[in-house]
């Protein structure tokens, strides 16, 4: 008798149940003494110093910590600073100053750092500056950045020299000691700036490269001369300025080339009737632009005057007779 299809077919399916069902409790007992699968091991990048994973969105890491202090530590820092493009570094007489660029709660720009060295060699940490450098009364000012590495910079200054000297129309010579100059900025007057002051004839000084306007005075009194003067780059600029003054002494006497008068009172009025110059003394001198003056001698109650005039040239004396009432 032959079997059907589908009777062999169940019979092998039973078959099957009975071979898995009595394997069944090995593999159950196999899956109990297998020890547990490892943990994942945390990528070396997310750990901390203690070894375990730093919380997402950290950067307080060791390479993080080195790297911040190595890029905030003072950087070595080189300022030299020429007289012009392409020129060699000034030796000495450099002044440096670095500040910070935000004004303080005064408004005043912070002092970080100060160099009289013609090349400065300092340590500033990273970060922007402002630079100023004076040669004499050239200077400049530039805001710098600081970056990790060596910083070396050079300046240059477009700096010249200036050298006054004055004399009486005529080139009648000033003696030095009654010579006395100031500089300012260039342009109008109500904006000019006082740039040095009182300077002697002949001395030299260090200007920035421009145009000043520059007040030339022959004693103390109104001889006064203005001019606007170029000075250039890398150049001495010599320049002499003519007054139309003159050097005037004064003495009161009892006739024409007699001996001075002691203890007379002087004053010197000009043109509008100004007192201009006063002194005490037998024999007073002084400095005059030129012009018409009145001359008074007051000796106890008696008073003397004299009108002259002066004109540019070599010093004069000037006498005041006591018949003159």
């Amino acid at each position: 008798m032959r079997l059907r299809p589908v009777f062999v077919l169940l019979l092998a399916l039973a078959s099957l149940s009975a071979a898995f069902a009595s394997i069944a409790p090995v593999l159950a007992q196999d899956a109990q003494a297998m020890p547990p699968l490892p943990r994942p091991r945390p990528d070396p990048a997310t750990l901390s110093d203690g070894g375990t994973a730093a919380p997402a969105g950290s950067s307080d890491t060791p390479a993080t910590a080195a790297i911040s202090a190595a890029v905030s530590a003072p950087q070595p820092v080189s300022f030299s600073a020429t007289i012009t493009e392409g020129g060699e570094a000034i030796p000495d007489g450099v002044v440096w100053r670095i500040f910070e660029t935000e004004p303080d709660a005064s408004g005043e720009l912070a002092l970080v750092a100060k160099s009289d060295d013609a090349v400065a060699s300092l340590e500033l940490p990273p970060g922007e500056y402002v630079v100023h450098a004076a040669y004499g009364r050239a200077q400049i000012s530039e805001t710098v950045t600081i970056v990790p590495g060596q910083n070396n910079r050079s300046f240059v200054l477009q700096a010249g020299a200036l050298r006054l000297n004055s004399a009486v129309t005529g080139d009648i010579p000033i003696p030095p000691p009654l010579l006395t100059f100031d500089v300012y900025t260039g342009g109008d007057e109500a904006t000019r700036t006082l740039i040095a002051e009182g300077l002697s004839a002949n001395e030299i000084v260090t200007l920035t490269a421009g145009t000043y306007h520059i007040v030339s005075r022959f004693g103390t009194i109104n001889a006064v001369v203005r001019a606007d003067l170029r000075v250039e780059p890398g150049q001495l600029t010599d320049a002499t300025l003519f007054h139309h003054a003159s050097q005037v002494s004064f003495k009161l006497v009892s006739e024409e080339g007699g001996e001075a008068i002691a203890d007379v009172d002087w004053t010197v009025q000009n043109a509008a009737g100004e007192t201009i110059f006063s002194e005490l003394g037998a024999f007073p001198a002084t400095v005059l632009a030129e012009g018409d003056y009145v001359v008074l001698a007051k000796r106890g109650e008696q008073v003397f005057n004299r009108e002259f005039q002066v004109q540019p040239g070599s010093p004069r004396e000037i006498e005041v007779l006591t018949a003159v009432y």
